[in-house]
């Protein structure tokens, strides 16, 4: 079988050289996929598409893999990927879970105590030589309520973190484990002080913070996002900011954050951007300026040991898809 890897850095091509010993041809692209790709017959004809969550793998991308029979996910998320076309052609899709729960879990709290103790603001100040104690004020995280949306493994291991600070928690989710504080959506919206989002992007959690859901939080509340930026109305946020709903916004994802992240120089390159983002383009540029918000180019993941982690089960799917059964382990159902 071939297999054709896109956003592939080098280390990954050497792990995967190394360690993916048996039967298969590897084309290797360090480059994204998306519908401008150029693409020639020798990488169209794979029966194995591997990517990561800067390549987008839609209709008009995957209908030009006539052979294509696997599409192996180097991610936990499949927003980018067309999963009806994939159905509609048979095509058997895995991810990669709990890659970098532990990882991303600690993210959120490193966006948390720098928004709680204004850490980048202070040293900004100091290696500028503008250095005024009345700004840098924070509050304590002890004996603070944090709202958890989501308990998947990430959002369990928030919890776990959360309660080493002393943190009130309160949860929410449609599938609820043993042993954890759930509360409805409006309680857990009213009574958080700092809510952090960790569920995946559905039909049901699209928009889920909208102004209804801010007009609902406690004023003053801190909102963290490592999960999906489509969680969250990017509009509504920074009218929520605005009117201080909000104290502070962290985030390490955006609405439509492929083009955010790709512009180079705030070059903007207007056949990049779907219709539906130009909006949150703009909108996303305007907190991007604003001193209450934080916002990192997606990299919550990325750790050595979730590197690893990734790649390894990565190799676990290659080797269930050239021996593939119904039940194989990672698969998406569709």
């Amino acid at each position: 079988m071939k297999a054709v890897f896109f956003d592939i850095k080098p280390f990954e091509k050497e792990y995967l050289e190394k360690h993916c010993d048996f039967e298969l041809e590897k084309i290797f692209f360090p480059h994204s996929i998306n519908s401008d790709t150029k693409l020639d017959e020798k990488t169209l004809g794979c029966e194995i598409l591997s990517v990561f969550i800067t390549s987008s793998l839609s209709k008009k991308v995957l209908e030009k893999f006539k052979n294509l029979k696997f599409i192996i996910l180097r991610s936990v998320g499949f927003s980018h990927v067309d999963l009806s076309y994939a159905k509609e052609k048979n095509i058997n899709v895995f991810n990669a879970p709990h890659y970098g729960d532990s990882s991303i879990a600690e993210y959120v709290f490193a966006l948390l105590l720098n928004v709680s103790r204004k850490i980048i603001t202070a040293s900004d100040d100091i290696k500028n030589q503008t250095i005024d104690d009345n700004k840098y004020q924070g509050i304590e995280l002890y004996n603070k309520t944090i709202g958890v949306i989501g308990t998947g493994a990430i959002g369990k291991n928030v919890i776990r973190i959360a309660k080493a600070f002393n943190m009130n928690v309160i949860c929410f989710d449609k599938f609820k484990s043993e042993g954890y504080n759930y509360v409805s959506f409006d309680d857990l919206l009213k009574n958080s002080d700092i809510i952090s989002i960790n569920c995946p992007l559905n039909a049901e959690t699209l928009h889920l913070l909208n102004e209804n859901a801010f007009n609902k939080m406690k004023k003053g509340v801190i909102i963290i996002n490592t999960a999906r930026g489509e969680v969250i109305d990017t509009y509504c946020l920074y009218k929520a900011l605005c009117e201080k709903i909000v104290s502070f916004a962290a985030m390490d994802v955006m609405e439509c954050e492929d083009v955010l992240y790709e512009n180079k120089e705030n070059k903007i390159d207007i056949n990049l951007i779907k219709e539906k983002c130009f909006k949150n383009h703009y909108v996303a540029y305007k907190l991007l300026n604003m001193k209450n918000v934080l916002i990192t180019p997606h990299i919550a993941y990325n750790t050595k040991e979730a590197a690893t982690n990734i790649l390894k089960i990565t190799v676990e799917n290659l080797k269930s898809s050239i021996k593939f059964t119904s039940g194989a382990k990672n698969l998406i159902l569709l």
